[in-house]
């Protein structure tokens, strides 16, 4: 499903993305996570990004992203200080002096991924997926850290040219949303095309999105009345007490995928609603 304008414009602060952590982290990790997120803010503390917002705000979304994940303390660190050897004065030795070899080695991981280049020709495209799964062989959660950095920065994307912004999305949509696939993040994998299809065929995009909030009332009736007769359903053959059901629209990629491959307009897509 897309992310409105409003949703982009909920920007986590630290304490959101602590809280998040509280949620399912001891308190050890807890402060180890805040120890992070300060080692950041001092290093990036006189940085702006092309948007004129501090620098931290990326690291603290990034975070914020893999802990919405329940992503583990380490990850979590990670994401605040992916940043930090690329960008910043302090080294790779610093972090693993400070946070450890593993934080340091995901670290080191994805900063390596960041000067991977993407080019659109078949044979130069394997090879940027084989550094990539090689990446992952190492450490799965050098990978997860890249998607949640990427997801934010698309989220921004906004603040580049228009020729950045179509590789970067032509990029993400190629490589990033089917990585995330194949791990599994579909909530990631599904805001990373639709946002990429903002900007490869923001026609598109902008007329799907206003001819699926034209029908939002009927869709959260008909998800609400399908969830009540599944609850009721399962209940009557009492296949179990804590079934949890959810309901949501098909996300604006999926849509138009659909409508493109199967030369269809948008009237004749009747999959619009998943449970």
């Amino acid at each position: 499903m897309a992310v409105s304008k409003k949703e982009e414009s909920r920007e986590l602060t630290h304490e959101d993305v602590a809280n998040i952590c509280r949620t399912y982290m001891n308190k050890e990790h807890v402060d180890k996570v805040e120890r992070a997120y300060h080692f950041a803010a001092v290093a990036h503390h006189d940085q702006r990004r092309k948007s004129g917002e501090p620098y931290i705000i990326h690291p603290i979304q990034v975070a914020g992203i893999l802990a919405n994940l329940h992503m583990d303390p380490d990850t979590v660190c990670a994401g605040y200080l992916h940043d930090i050897v690329e960008d910043t004065g302090a080294t790779l030795d610093d972090i693993g002096e400070l946070f450890g070899p593993t934080i340091a080695n995901i670290v080191d991981g994805d900063t390596k991924l960041g000067k991977i280049h993407y080019k659109s020709n078949k044979e130069q495209m394997a090879d940027t997926h084989r550094k990539l799964l090689l990446a992952m062989s190492k450490d799965i959660r050098v990978m997860i850290v890249k998607l949640a950095d990427r997801l934010h920065n698309m989220r921004t994307l906004q603040h580049l040219r228009p020729d950045k912004q179509r590789r970067i999305a032509n990029e993400t949509l190629e490589i990033y949303a089917q990585i995330a696939d194949r791990l599994g993040i579909s909530t990631i994998k599904w805001e990373l095309e639709d946002l990429s299809l903002r900007y490869l065929n923001p026609q598109q995009y902008y007329r799907i999105v206003h001819l699926m909030n034209s029908r939002r009332d009927q869709r959260v009736e008909y998800i609400n009345n399908a969830i009540k007769d599944i609850k009721k359903a399962i209940s009557d053959l009492d296949l179990g007490k804590n079934v949890e059901i959810y309901g949501r629209p098909k996300h604006i990629y999926s849509i138009y995928h659909k409508m493109v491959t199967k030369h269809k307009q948008f009237s004749e897509i009747y999959d619009l609603l998943a449970v």
